[in-house]
């Protein structure tokens, strides 16, 4: 019985822990559709926030790649009185990387619904 308890606990755990994720996020960045993406990302930073590999095999025309592991390291790359656009590649890197640009003092953060994955827009790659 106790064995069951402490699985409801962790559980529990998890579930309070995804919302309160849930709700940073919504607080940090807001969600854009394709369209409202392309009518702002050309006078604003794109940041694609996926790893090099990725990046080189294909990206959004335009977009600077500075991968989420390396952002400790490289925000500061990043002008925090322009808007930020941010993509990874199904939209939930980017919602992290979202919630600690705030800490670090960005206000104007938008990302990409559905991410790289679903765009339909011009790309750029290496083959």
């Amino acid at each position: 019985m106790e064995f069951l308890y402490f699985i409801a606990a962790i559980l529990f755990a998890i579930i309070v822990y995804a919302v309160v994720s849930y709700f940073r996020m919504k607080k940090a960045v807001t969600t854009l559709t394709q369209d409202q993406f392309i009518e702002g990302y050309r006078k604003a930073q794109l940041i694609d926030v996926r790893e090099p590999k990725d990046f080189a095999a294909g990206h959004i025309l335009g977009a600077r790649n500075i991968p989420q592991t390396q952002l400790r390291q490289r925000h500061k790359e990043i002008r925090s009185d322009k808007p930020v656009y941010l993509y990874d590649q199904n939209g939930a890197r980017a919602g992290r990387v979202a919630i600690y640009l705030k800490k670090q003092g960005y206000d104007q953060l938008y990302q990409l619904q559905g991410g790289f994955k679903q765009w339909t827009g011009k790309i750029k790659s290496k083959s």
